[in-house]
């Protein structure tokens, strides 16, 4: 019963996130999106160096 709980949670948060999202200027948005692509990048380029297939 808790893990729904904790799922429930999760997606609300998601929500909140995406609503934040929409809510920001173009080029807001367009500044997180090249952030987050960074992210994506340097997270795919440090588990290529372990070894780690990318997902």
């Amino acid at each position: 019963m808790n893990a729904g709980k904790e799922e429930e949670s999760l997606e609300v948060e998601g929500l909140r996130l995406v609503r934040a999202f929409l809510s920001l200027p173009p080029e807001k948005r367009a500044e997180v999106i090249a952030f987050v692509e960074e992210l994506a990048r340097v997270h795919a380029l440090a588990e290529e160096a372990e070894g780690t297939p990318a997902r």
